[in-house]
């Protein structure tokens, strides 16, 4: 499962390439509360189907209304130049609409966008550049340019410029059952996952149909990969020969987020380890997240999983977790005993 913007720009390419009328919404911008994001894009074809969202549901079943039925109050042209349509001005609208706190929302529509220009920028975003996207207001003329930094949508007098980029990536090293749930959870999310494991008794069982899985070494994987901006990093093997390099080589990198699973009791440890082996500073690993997750009070697997997936998101959505959520600061709040080398279970073999 990608991106959705890709999906909503496939659909869209698809489409226009066979000839059928189509338009693109955009939401440009929002007041008070928002269902969707600035940013966000909705592909609708000229008999009614619809990829992606700007709303709840509500506005896309207007949109469709006044796009397919001539007759309908305030209907849409089947061309033209773009159209700026707001709803939410009014409380009882708000309400009609599904806009909760009566919130407003403002979408751009164009009409029968270029299918080359859709697929001149799908093949950029597919090369894992980053785009502006031009639309200008006058006759709907689309610009395309590579983009330094991920960007606000900007709306000016004479243009709206969309920021597109290529789908968010996930690394995760290690393939082990928590390893199966986070790249569940990250698909679904949109994100494209990669999972390593050179260790044969664990990449032999991976069943995750959609993540990619290679057998390299962690560092090496971490290498190929160049992470950058819209990437993240995650151990979670606990082995320290697989572990340590590949975290060491990811900050290095742009990576949005790079952690590690383990106790309070192993992360410190990891830390000591990389300063006093691999010649690193506490400022060095500043950026090196563990133990990884928010405080859920998870237990199992899945529920740890959920837990990594919410802070990930939460650090690529631009939230600030409080303390109350740190894992770490929880446990010692709570005064739970870290887990050591007292704690630990293991097994006795008795061949007599």
């Amino acid at each position: 499962m990608e991106n959705l913007d890709l999906t909503v720009l496939r659909a869209l390419a698809g489409w226009r390439a066979a000839g059928q009328d189509a338009v693109l919404a955009t939401v440009v911008h929002t007041w008070g509360s928002s269902p969707r994001p600035v940013g966000c894009i909705m592909a609708l074809r000229g008999d009614g189907m619809v990829v992606g969202s700007v709303s709840g549901g509500c506005i896309e079943y207007d949109l469709i209304d006044r796009y397919t039925k001539p007759g309908v109050p305030d209907a849409l042209p089947r061309s033209g130049p773009p159209r700026l349509v707001k709803y939410g001005i009014t409380a009882d609208e708000a309400h009609r609409f599904g806009l909760p706190c009566g919130g407003t929302l403002q979408i751009l529509v164009e009409f029968n966008p270029e299918a080359e220009a859709i697929r001149q920028l799908l093949a950029r975003l597919d090369a894992g550049q980053l785009m502006h996207r031009r639309v200008r207001l006058a006759d709907g003329a689309v610009t395309l340019e590579p983009a330094e930094h991920p960007a606000d949508l900007i709306v000016g007098a004479q243009e709206v410029v969309n920021t597109f980029g290529p789908g968010y990536r996930m690394l995760i090293i290690g393939a082990g059952q928590m390893s199966e749930y986070l790249a569940t959870m990250a698909l679904f999310c949109g994100f494209a996952v990669t999972v390593c494991d050179p260790r044969e008794e664990f990449s032999g069982s991976w069943s995750v149909d959609g993540a990619r899985l290679v057998t390299t070494m962690p560092d090496d994987t971490v290498a190929e990969m160049q992470p950058d901006g819209r990437t993240c990093v995650i151990a979670l093997t606990h082995d320290p020969k697989l572990d340590d390099l590949a975290l060491l080589q990811a900050l290095d990198t742009p990576a949005f987020y790079i952690g590690a699973i383990g106790s309070r009791r192993n992360s410190a440890l990891r830390h000591q380890r990389m300063i006093e082996h691999l010649e690193q500073t506490e400022e060095s690993l500043k950026d090196l997240r563990g133990p990884v997750g928010i405080y859920i009070g998870s237990k199992t697997p899945p529920e740890i999983a959920v837990s990594v997936m919410a802070e990930i998101l939460a650090v690529k959505n631009g939230v600030p977790l409080p303390r109350d959520m740190d894992v770490a600061h929880v446990k010692d709040m709570q005064e739970i005993t870290p887990n050591d080398a007292a704690n630990v279970c293991f097994v006795i073999h008795d061949d007599a």
